[in-house]
């Protein structure tokens, strides 16, 4: 069955808190073949005017696909998860998520296509801090398989 398409426009409640630590961030680089001695070292990214340690840029999906969920369990959307093939991935970053900060994702449904019987869904989430300051924009394409 596809995507509703009456669902494009659709904000979702914000995620609840995700607090960034510096153990995440260093497990994430390792698990990404990150290097950068500011995923690691607090005296390091100090040195490079950054509060504590950095994430490199693919952790904020971490943070994205949280908001990402409550769009894949709206009933109304019709998102089957098990026909889901995730297409791409982009990041706008107003600034790096650094140890320490506390991050909501709030998620927009921003278009649903037919193509070739499957259901393209675009979302777009947006990572603010408690305090409203935006640092990542994400936009992300999933595929519904059709039947």
């Amino acid at each position: 069955m596809p995507v509703n398409p009456e669902v494009a426009g659709r904000t979702y409640p914000p995620s609840p808190p995700y607090v960034v630590s510096r153990a995440k961030i260093a497990e994430f680089a390792t698990a990404v073949g990150a290097t950068d001695q500011a995923h690691f070292d607090p005296a390091a990214a100090k040195q490079r005017g950054y509060a504590d340690v950095i994430a490199p840029p693919t952790f904020a999906v971490l943070i994205a696909q949280q908001g990402e969920a409550a769009a894949m369990v709206d009933p109304e959307a019709g998102i089957d998860f098990s026909r889901l093939v995730h297409g791409e991935e982009s990041f706008t970053h107003h600034r790096p998520l650094t140890a320490g900060d506390e991050v909501q994702a709030t998620t927009t449904i921003e278009k649903v296509r037919q193509a070739g019987g499957h259901s393209m869904v675009t979302l777009g989430t947006q990572l603010t801090t408690a305090d409203g300051e935006v640092v990542t924009d994400t936009t992300s394409v999933v595929v519904i398989r059709g039947e």
